[in-house]
């Protein structure tokens, strides 16, 4: 399945990735309760999804260089779901972390493959387009969401619902990669990167501006099921609704976000998100009734919508280096919030509370007020006409 309009691909191509990716983030708390594991436990084992993703990033410039974005976003997706399908085995923490890693180690390619011809696109078309393209990764992670929360209540097997869920979206990267033709580099990107990226000054500045978008979106994804499960005790699909939710109002923010960074500028932009992430995470800390909590995780999806996105875009457009080596040094920083937070957020969870690990979030929302001229839009350059405009 492909489109007559380049960025129309780009959106099925985050779709795709977050169809494949979300699938295993409703069936957490079944997957805890296989396993009978606590907290503690629970948040060490997910870390080894980001765990292969830090160890992917490091080659994921060299690895794109030589496969391409077709083989790069069909092999990574089927990877990502046979290593759910794989987790789903697990009789223990270590060998979920194990199985996630195989998974983590395909998601830092697909991340970097898709934000790359997101950036191509829009530099082509002369057109903001990367907000909208992760709209549809919000897309996808909605859709799968409350495809597993129906999963969950109606008791399929985490194993029958991941293995389903691996057979769809195969067939449906393979229809879409297979002849497609990827956008144009741009004229800053080199044939060459480092293994390990070293960030530069500004890099690290939008690193400090993501760490609350990443910990909170992370928070959210991780244990929001388990939140609702554990303080309220709602059914199996309230609790997927919880992490439906967030995805749904991200999916709706991103969609329209572009033009209002064009027409009010990122900072503002990223202000009233940080606002919005800061009202969410005091209303799930504070929660005394289900529908509290849910808005409160509608508020975090909102907030946490556009921050990474911007920062992204900003370090693409970075002339100090190429956008590839740029983009891979962000991601590999920023994803380091993935790797911390699950052992850190089930360790506050098990001892203080799984209230306290969303309030944890409340400094990196300060750090993020402070930073936010680091995303600060600039216009985006005109390119020779191609076949893309």
């Amino acid at each position: 399945m492909r489109f007559s309009q380049p960025q129309r691909n780009v959106y099925f191509a985050f779709f795709l990735y977050a169809f494949a990716l979300g699938a295993l983030f409703p069936r957490i708390g079944d997957l805890q309760v296989k396993m009978g594991i606590g907290e503690s436990a629970l948040g060490f084992a997910l870390i080894g999804l980001s765990t292969g993703v830090q160890l992917s990033l490091f080659y994921a410039d060299k690895i794109l260089r030589r496969t391409g974005f077709q083989l790069s976003m069909f092999f990574g997706v089927l990877l990502i779901g046979l290593s759910f399908v794989l987790a789903s085995f697990a009789m223990g923490p270590i060998g979920f972390f194990l199985a996630l890693s195989i998974g983590g180690l395909a998601v830092g390619v697909v991340e970097v493959a898709v934000n790359l011809e997101a950036d191509r696109v829009e530099y082509q078309l002369a057109k903001r387009i990367m907000n909208r393209s992760h709209a549809f990764w919000s897309l996808g992670f909605f859709a799968t969401g409350v495809a597993g929360a129906a999963m969950s209540q109606f008791d399929v097997s985490t194993t029958i619902h991941f293995g389903l869920f691996l057979g769809a979206v195969s067939l449906l990267t393979a229809g879409f990669v297979w002849g497609y033709q990827p956008a144009p580099e741009r004229p800053n990107d080199s044939p060459q990167s480092p293994k390990l990226i070293r960030p530069t000054k500004g890099i690290m500045v939008l690193v400090v501006f993501t760490l609350s978008a990443m910990l909170i979106e992370g928070a959210g994804i991780d244990w929001s099921v388990i939140f609702m499960r554990d303080i309220f005790a709602t059914p199996p699909f309230i609790n997927g609704a919880a992490l439906a939710v967030g995805a749904f109002m991200q999916f709706t923010v991103r969609f329209f976000a572009d033009s209002y960074v064009e027409n009010y500028s990122a900072e503002k932009v990223s202000r009233l998100s940080i606002l919005s992430m800061s009202m969410g995470v005091i209303l799930v800390s504070l929660a005394s009734v289900p529908a509290m909590a849910l808005v409160g995780f509608a508020l975090m999806g909102a907030g946490n919508a556009v921050l990474f996105p911007l920062a992204m875009s900003a370090a693409a457009q970075r002339t100090d280096r190429p956008a590839a080596v740029n983009v891979a040094s962000l991601a590999q920083i920023s994803f380091l919030a993935f790797l911390l937070a699950p052992p850190l957020l089930g360790f506050i969870a098990e001892k203080f509370g799984i209230r306290f690990s969303f309030a944890v979030g409340i400094p990196f929302l300060i750090a993020s007020w402070f930073t936010v001229s680091s995303v600060t839009s600039k216009p985006i350059a005109k390119s020779p006409p191609s076949a893309l405009d």
